[in-house]
């Protein structure tokens, strides 16, 4: 196999994890774009209805 052709594997190579990673950080970017605009999804929930009774049964009547 001469050089030129071991070069254009490499260069091929580099090519397409370039691409890997910038469609990455662009799907990354998006979904922090999406996040940021839907702040009830990080509202923290009980898990059950056994992790939501205490702080019913602590409030005063």
């Amino acid at each position: 196999m001469p050089p030129a052709d071991n070069s254009a594997q490499a260069s091929v190579a580099t090519m397409v994890m370039g691409r890997l990673l910038l469609a990455a950080f662009g799907l990354g970017s998006l979904a922090f774009l999406i996040a940021i605009d839907r702040p009830q999804w990080f509202h923290i929930h009980p898990a059950n209805g056994v992790a939501a009774a205490p702080p019913h049964a602590a409030r005063p009547l």
